[in-house]
């Protein structure tokens, strides 16, 4: 069922809940176009108060403060999926929420999202709850080793995690939790990770970025490019099942479906992320349209971009380690002597080893004249230092 809204059009006060680099860049998508930017957090002077209009801060549990926010903004969205749902539930009580309430109950819970998946048939891992060791013990002896057991919830770039070889790690493993719900699942012998940034409007308008194929290090996002190397058949189902989820669950706004391909050319969604994503912003310098602008555009009630290709395009993490290795600044020119690659820096002060401290993208020929840019680029930061 479609709804009809007014838009929100420039001049209008986009508020942001969260105020990390995907706020960075979407406060920044949002001035371009003329809109005026609040964000709410509990940090000051962070990546994306650094770029609004006015930085809130305070504790998302503060409901009082949050109100206040709520009122000098025309509409509300998400940089981040960890913010209690009673934070949304205040701001919806002033102004709408996109994505609303529902969508972020069901994203923030591991256990909440693969059962919401289940139930409408989207291929997903074969997962248990564990709430207990017997729970545990048994969704081992059901299921097999190895496995994965995470935290239901509250994780990102692989923290929460950790993975199952042996039954005698199994205790352990459970006291880690800490009394915290978890979720078991089975191991996927996947042959590469995929990524599909899709927006949807509130009157059911629908795109969705060409996927992106993710390397990782670390459990963390190393280097994506797009497109992604899977056949033209698996890129369409790779988009409609983006599509059945966002309208599953009546999305206004954007979403990330994360997406493993197994060795037998299959697709299991690993997890969904309401909002844009690491491996969308190569989307920034190689698309029409950014994922920022993208998310702009659903939740003010515009009509949405163009998801074209503009040209195979890479994108490379930047952690706190290459400044570590670099003994200091990294050698910015170096990474820039090739005019095709473009730097993105988020604002943070303390570089520290696995923190996102920016990026590098770039565009090429093909995909792979793309990733080696990026990687070359990447690895002159340091030589030399």
């Amino acid at each position: 069922m479609s709804e009809r809204i007014s838009p929100l059009l420039p001049g209008a006060t986009l508020g942001i809940l969260g105020s990390g680099q995907l706020g960075r860049m979407l406060a920044l998508a949002a001035r371009e176009l003329g809109y005026r930017v609040h964000v709410y957090s509990p940090d000051t002077d962070s990546p994306a108060g650094q770029v609004a209009d006015r930085e809130f801060v305070g504790r998302y549990e503060d409901l009082d403060a949050v109100r206040e926010f709520a009122r000098t903004v025309d509409v509300v969205t998400f940089e981040f999926e960890n913010v209690p749902s009673v934070t949304s539930a205040a701001c919806a009580e002033i102004v709408p929420v996109r994505p609303d309430g529902r969508v972020l109950h069901v994203t923030q819970h591991r256990l909440r999202e693969k059962g919401f998946l289940a139930e409408h048939g989207i291929p997903v891992t074969p997962f248990r709850a564990i709430r207990s060791l017997a729970d545990l013990e048994a969704a081992a002896a059901e299921l097999g080793l190895p496995a994965v057991l995470k935290t239901a919830s509250f994780g990102y770039d692989g923290k929460g995690q950790q993975k199952l070889r042996r039954l005698d790690e199994l205790p352990a493993a459970y006291a880690r939790l800490g009394g915290a719900e978890g979720i078991f699942e089975a191991w996927v012998d996947f042959a590469k990770e995929i990524s599909v940034v899709a927006a949807r409007t509130a009157e059911s308008e629908f795109r969705a970025f060409a996927p992106f194929e993710n390397a990782h290090a670390h459990h963390i996002l190393d280097v994506t490019f797009t497109p992604a190397d899977i056949t033209s058949a698996l890129t369409d189902e790779a988009v409609q099942l983006a599509r059945r989820i966002l309208e599953s669950l009546e999305v206004v706004g954007l979403l990330t479906v994360e997406l493993f391909v197994t060795g037998d050319g299959r697709l299991l969604v690993n997890e969904l992320a309401p909002r844009t994503h690491n491996s969308g912003h190569i989307t920034r310098d190689a698309c029409l349209t950014s994922q920022f602008e993208q998310q702009l555009r659903a939740v003010c009630g515009l009509p949405l971009g163009s998801v074209e290709l503009r040209a195979p395009g890479a994108m490379a993490n930047l952690l706190g380690d290459e400044w570590l290795a670099a003994g200091g600044v990294p050698d910015w020119a170096a990474a820039l002597a090739d005019p095709q690659v473009k730097l993105h820096l988020y604002g943070k002060a303390e570089p520290r080893a696995g923190r996102k401290m920016g990026h590098l993208n770039t565009t090429g020929s093909s995909v792979a004249d793309a990733v080696e840019r990026i990687r070359a680029a990447r690895r002159r930061l340091t030589e030399g230092r």
